[in-house]
């Protein structure tokens, strides 16, 4: 910028060299909030506590993400996955609560195993995700398909869904397929909930063997298990769950992107956008348990610069050509969201107000026979 020294007065010379000292500071302080990340001391060992058994989806994702995360820390230092399996993850993380270290060197991987039984209060229940700084999530998505006796296409499909009782072959009203339930109650389905399922696989195979009318999938098992059938014509996909944003707005999952979600498909099916107390549990149970599907977290009182350095490591690798080649098949393409936008969706997702709460207690007891 080119200033006439003629028309500048004194004062205007002043604000500028005031302005100039301002972004030198402000520039210093960027640089030594980067060096502080870089200077603090990585403990050596990390126990990485997975309430969860070997070979289970949160070890294999906790065994895929260590090695990773070693190479990028300063020291690269030894993560050690402790599994500490029991009550669907609420012992592995009890025990974290009360034993874990703030001095970095206790992680703890959770689930929406996890998250849920906090968010209903279960009694077995002793942990608070307000001790907890969540370092990394990842996201994972979700599909729901009908037989193709109800329609050949999703509008004929949902229309068939929409005027008789169907059958779904669930796990439990509580766990992951609550806000599925949920979604397809508002839509004005009469689902007739089959519970007892050990796995979704095992839901999907009633489906298969045509005792279920319909079925939901995460997307793993969707992409490898359920899009053969869609391509065989034995199956039609109706709606997505979608993804969170950054903003914490539901869009069309990547992986998707040609599935409408559950809010275009009711916005279409009733003229308004979801509202009202079961749109919020709704959107509460999936991003805690499809948009931070899975966490890495931290004791609250985990040394700032400690946190920062974990997050800056996570940063460091999550958007190169060879982790995105890896992940492409343990993850799908979904990108780990890290650092504040974590923690911003997760106080969110996990903070449920009364009125909600009491909705969904009576939708609950009446629809499922589930108490909370």
């Amino acid at each position: 910028m080119k200033i006439n020294k003629t028309a500048t007065s004194r004062l205007s010379l002043g604000r500028l060299k005031k302005a100039a000292l301002l972004g030198v500071a402000i520039a210093g302080l960027g640089l030594a909030s980067a060096s502080q990340a870089q200077d603090v001391e990585v403990p050596g060992n990390i126990k990485w506590t997975i309430p969860f058994g070997v070979g289970g989806g949160t070890d294999v994702w906790a065994r895929f993400f260590s090695p990773w995360l070693s190479e990028s820390l300063p020291g690269e230092p030894t993560i050690m996955i402790d599994n500490v399996p029991g009550g669907g993850s609420i012992n592995g993380a009890n025990l974290f609560s009360v034993r874990a270290k703030s001095d970095g060197s206790d992680w703890l991987g959770t689930s929406a195993s996890t998250q849920y039984p906090a968010m209903l209060d279960d009694p077995r229940v002793r942990y608070d995700y307000s001790d907890w700084t969540p370092i990394l999530a990842t996201p994972t998505g979700g599909v729901v398909y009908a037989q193709p006796s109800l329609g050949e296409t999703a509008d004929s499909a949902m229309d068939a869904l929409l005027a008789q009782p169907v059958k779904l072959a669930a796990q439990n009203p509580t766990g992951v397929e609550l806000p599925v339930l949920i979604a397809l109650d508002m839509l004005g389905a009469d689902v007739q909930a089959v519970f007892g399922m050990r796995s979704r696989g095992e839901g999907r195979l009633a489906f298969e063997r045509g005792e279920a009318d319909i079925d939901f999938q995460t997307t793993s098992a969707y992409l490898s298990n359920v899009e053969p059938l869609v391509e065989a014509g034995k199956a039609v996909p109706l709606f997505s769950l979608g993804v969170l944003n950054d903003e914490g707005k539901i869009v069309r999952d990547p992986a998707f992107p040609d599935l409408p979600t559950f809010n275009e498909v009711y916005q279409a099916r009733h003229g308004e956008a979801p509202s009202g107390n079961a749109y919020e549990a709704f959107r509460k149970f999936f991003a805690s348990g499809y948009a931070l599907q899975k966490l890495i977290m931290v004791p609250k009182d985990t040394p700032q610069g400690l946190v920062d350095t974990y997050r800056q490591a996570a940063r460091d690798f999550v958007h190169t050509d060879a982790f995105k080649k890896a992940a492409d098949a343990q993850l799908g393409p979904y990108t780990p969201v890290i650092g504040d936008t974590v923690q911003r969706h997760l106080d969110d997702a996990m903070s449920i107000d009364d009125a909600t709460r009491d909705w969904l207690a009576d939708w609950l007891q009446k629809e499922h026979g589930a108490k909370i």
